[in-house]
């Protein structure tokens, strides 16, 4: 309990600013045209290892004894924490053993086995790689770091709500992406220390809401699974030693959809040129559900380690979501010269095929209709419906289908 003050997160401030890399607040003139109010990023996707992770981390490790550290260190994450750890133990000359949730995204396991730790892949969540961690400490003595369930860790998390007062005194909302709670303990109670009209809202995927549920039943609820893209916050309990000061610290919890997530990564890759990752952007997301204008928020974007291969899949979808993708079918007969026809009306409304399939088993009969598959980037709904109003008008009668790239 005694971690949880305005000394033990000074002092930890000044710990992590060892470490640390400068994350100054970036103000977003589209977000804050988007919505009204003044909004201000909090870009920690740019700190050491990728993620704020190593601020509670090092702070909790250089709270070790000798003894704690020679016994080697383990933990569990389902990347980021693994990171800051491994980084953390490296630092203070001590072994680092991480269990990580077999579909954890393979850049942060192959930097956390970088930062010279020893990783197991086991559980398909966090929870599961937790009871393994869990486990192999008893087994081999290791001292055992919780990710979010410890009050050094959240102390440690706590310094970026210092750094964020101390940059804009008069911030009205902070927006903190929850997982297991460590990140919204620190950043809230910290908070209500230095002001207490700050007031600070916690973003869970709704995939995962284990905190929205703990809040419902006014105890720590563990829920049945949890699927959401947003695999940093995939947890399905929250920390019952934060809980307490969760309740009393935190404003309000929101939940974001899976899909909220997709354009999310969009704006802030075409307008702020950052790379987050999706549970990084769930303070973005959850900026358009705030019922406040004129205000001073600040979204805090907690990492940014994602896989290529995630973000293709992200960017794709990003652009079938907001139609700047799409694909129609039209039926036409099997004669010379109808492909181009389409290809003419497509062109004079300036769409470009990207991809086309052509069908000729359709039906029994080529010369009445063969399946044509285009797969058109336009620059938007308006421009799409366009597009397909030209084709509907030459006689084509095109059908919307799923976009497949």
């Amino acid at each position: 309990m005694e971690m949880l003050t305005l000394d033990a997160f000074e002092e930890a401030s000044e710990r992590v600013l060892k470490v640390t890399l400068p994350t100054p607040l970036q103000y977003s003139e589209y977000f804050s045209q988007q919505t009204g109010n003044k909004v201000y990023l909090k870009p920690e996707n740019m700190q050491r290892t990728g993620a704020y992770k190593v601020r509670g981390a090092y702070y909790k490790v250089s709270t070790l004894t000798q003894e704690e550290k020679d016994r080697g260190i383990i933990t569990a994450s389902a990347g980021n924490h693994a990171q800051g750890v491994a980084f953390a133990a490296r630092r203070a000359g001590a072994k680092a053993v991480v269990v990580m949730p077999t579909g954890t995204p393979l850049i942060k396991i192959e930097r956390t086995k970088n930062l010279g730790a020893e990783v197991v892949l086991y559980g398909d969540v966090y929870d599961e790689s937790c009871e393994k961690a869990l486990e192999m400490a008893e087994a081999h003595g290791y001292t055992f770091i919780h990710p979010f369930n410890d009050l050094a860790v959240a102390t440690g998390q706590g310094s970026i709500a210092m750094e964020i007062v101390k940059e804009l005194p008069t911030v009205d909302i902070i927006l903190a992406p929850v997982g297991g709670g460590g990140l919204a303990t620190g950043i809230s109670v910290l908070a209500k220390l230095l002001n207490p009209k700050i007031r600070v809202i916690g973003v869970e995927p709704a995939g995962a809401a284990c905190l929205s549920a703990s809040f419902k039943e006014g105890k720590v609820v563990t829920l049945d699974h949890a699927s959401t893209i947003a695999d940093g916050t995939a947890v399905l309990t929250p920390g019952d030693r934060l809980f307490p000061y969760l309740q009393d610290n935190l404003d309000d919890v929101m939940t974001v959809e899976d899909d909220e997530l997709i354009p999310a990564f969009l704006d802030m890759v075409e307008n702020h040129k950052m790379v987050v990752e999706n549970s990084g952007l769930l303070t973005v997301a959850a900026l358009k559900h705030l019922d406040v204008k004129n205000k001073r928020i600040v979204s805090i974007l907690s990492g940014g380690n994602m896989d290529v291969i995630t973000m293709a899949s992200v960017v794709q979808n990003g652009l079938i979501f907001r139609d700047r993708i799409f694909t129609v079918s039209v039926l036409l007969p099997d004669k010379p010269g109808m492909l181009v026809r389409v290809a003419e009306i497509v062109a004079a409304r300036r769409g470009n095929v990207i991809k086309l399939e052509h069908n000729q088993f359709y039906s029994t009969n080529r010369n009445e209709a063969v399946e044509l598959r285009l797969t058109i980037e336009a620059y938007g709904t308006q421009h799409k419906n366009e597009i397909f109003d030209a084709l509907m008008a030459g006689g084509f009668r095109p059908r919307l289908v799923s976009a497949n790239l």
